[in-house]
């Protein structure tokens, strides 16, 4: 049975750009309702493996089990379409657009696709419009962001919009996130809200993967971690155990004060 599976299974994932190796037969798992983080040094290859779980680039070789099914090479909008949502290291808002819109576009898989409903805006149309409009609306207010829904996305500060990113991952119910360093560029306050987020989506069952180099946001979020050095793993474990690997503190994090 699915539920018996781990909701997400890397196996000797690899992938290489002109010869060199970004990521070397690396494995793990995700648990169903928990916060896998990545971590490593810049170029250690946690990008990388995003982009190859969320179909942005195809791995080399190696399986992606998702839901006991392999994903490995698929087009991003197949992936989107299982279930996989993603939010990005740097920004991919519309500045333009409404809060609101920017929201909406997360919901564009569940919008439909007829020509036919579009131009005779038939009332199924009308009320999926509805439907979705709520649900963004409610996405919104999850994450503290429904009195800013009509405001123009560019006009937020840049907390605000690292959030608008995260509620446009989270409302189309995705079965996994991708949480690609969220916290980058913010301030201690900003960060702790981002943090608390996260907390929130996992009490409601969500399973996410998170990138970031903030290892104290890391250490309170996760429930398990997974370091990466040089395209490989190298060690993976709870936090607490992670804390004090040897090759970890000699790789990464430098002395047990950095994050202690």
């Amino acid at each position: 049975m699915k539920q018996d599976l781990p909701l997400l299974q890397i196996s000797n994932l690899s992938k290489h750009f002109g010869g060199l190796p970004a990521l070397s037969e690396v494995s793990f798992r995700a648990g169903r309702g928990q916060v896998t983080a990545l971590i490593g040094p810049n170029g250690a290859g946690k990008t990388t493996l995003i982009n190859c779980l969320s179909g942005v680039l195809r791995p080399d070789g190696g399986e992606i089990l998702f839901e006991g099914v392999n994903i490995a090479g698929l087009a991003a909008n197949k992936v989107a379409h299982l279930g996989i949502s993603r939010t990005f290291q740097n920004l991919r808002l519309f500045p333009r657009l409404s809060v609101l819109d920017n929201v909406l576009c997360g919901l564009t898989i569940q919008a439909g696709d007829s020509f036919l409903e579009a131009l005779l805006r038939l009332p199924g149309l009308r009320n999926r419009e509805r439907r979705l409009k709520l649900t963004a609306l409610e996405a919104l207010d999850t994450f503290g962001l429904a009195d800013k829904a009509a405001m123009p996305a560019g006009a937020l500060p840049y907390g605000d919009k690292k959030r608008v990113e995260m509620a446009r991952a989270f409302v189309s119910q995705p079965v996994l996130t991708l949480l690609d360093e969220p916290v980058a560029g913010l301030n201690p306050e900003e960060t702790a809200q981002i943090a608390g987020l996260i907390r929130q989506m996992r009490l409601y069952g969500k399973t996410m993967i998170l990138v970031e180099h903030d290892m104290e946001m890391v250490m309170g979020v996760s429930d398990r971690v997974v370091v990466l050095d040089g395209g490989c793993r190298i060690a993976a474990g709870t936090p607490s155990e992670v804390r004090v690997n040897p090759l970890v503190l000699e790789a990464y994090l430098g002395r047990m004060s950095a994050i202690a």
